[in-house]
């Protein structure tokens, strides 16, 4: 079995195993992201790696840092996505937004599971679809909706330093972020990769929908 199809089988195994947690419709507004999976873009080829580690070394997830001209949470880092149309399941409304902000158009034989809903401080339920896109692709950035588009290593989001939580103020309850390089990404977006980091590739069960996020994430 060439090693892509070997990722590919460890998190579809580990997706179908794993009890998605649902919010109430009323809850908020609906959205849906795009985990999206691909190769690191350096010359990594997961046709190439031979081990568990290499794949997960050079194995990468997709992520965008938004416009700075945009009136809600400019620059920020995001995976890619948005609002879910009418008539749209969460699935269909992750590939069309991946196309729409990052030129990267997929068939829907490239979904392959769901993790928890996440209620945001804005308002927003999103739904994280994961995406296999497999080998290295070119991507388009919308200029309206995405400065720049990022393969951050699936490695980064195994360190040891991750994630770091730091008490909310006011509440004591968590707030989550994930390293990154020697600068973090903040929940919801946080929040999500941590869960994809438990289930998919270490295989537990870890829920996230508690944590917090900072005070610039609320508006």
């Amino acid at each position: 079995m060439e090693c892509n199809e070997q990722l590919k089988a460890r998190v579809v195994e580990r997706l179908n195993e794993f009890s998605v947690n649902a919010a109430d419709a009323d809850a908020g507004r609906s959205a849906a992201v795009a985990v999206a999976i691909t190769d690191g873009g350096t010359g990594a080829d997961l046709h190439g790696m031979t081990s568990y580690d290499d794949w997960q070394s050079h194995a990468a997830l997709i992520l965008t840092k938004r416009s700075s001209k945009l009136r809600n949470h400019p620059g920020q880092w995001a995976l890619p996505g948005g609002r879910i149309d009418s008539g749209e399941t969460p699935e269909q409304a992750a590939l069309r937004e991946m196309d729409e902000e990052i030129g990267l158009k997929l068939d829907p034989t490239c979904i392959i599971g769901r993790l928890d809903d996440f209620i945001t401080r804005s308002g927003f339920i999103m739904t994280p679809i994961v995406v296999w896109v497999g080998p290295h692709r070119d991507f388009s950035p919308n200029e309206d909706e995405v400065d720049s588009i990022h393969r951050i290593p699936i490695s980064e989001f195994m360190r040891e330093d991750a994630p770091m939580l730091n008490e909310a103020e006011g509440n004591g309850t968590p707030v989550l972020r994930m390293p990154v390089g020697s600068n973090w990404i903040a929940a919801p977006t946080a929040a999500i990769l941590y869960q994809f980091r438990e289930v998919c590739i270490s295989g537990l069960d870890t829920r996230v929908a508690h944590f917090e996020q900072p005070d610039f994430a609320w508006r």
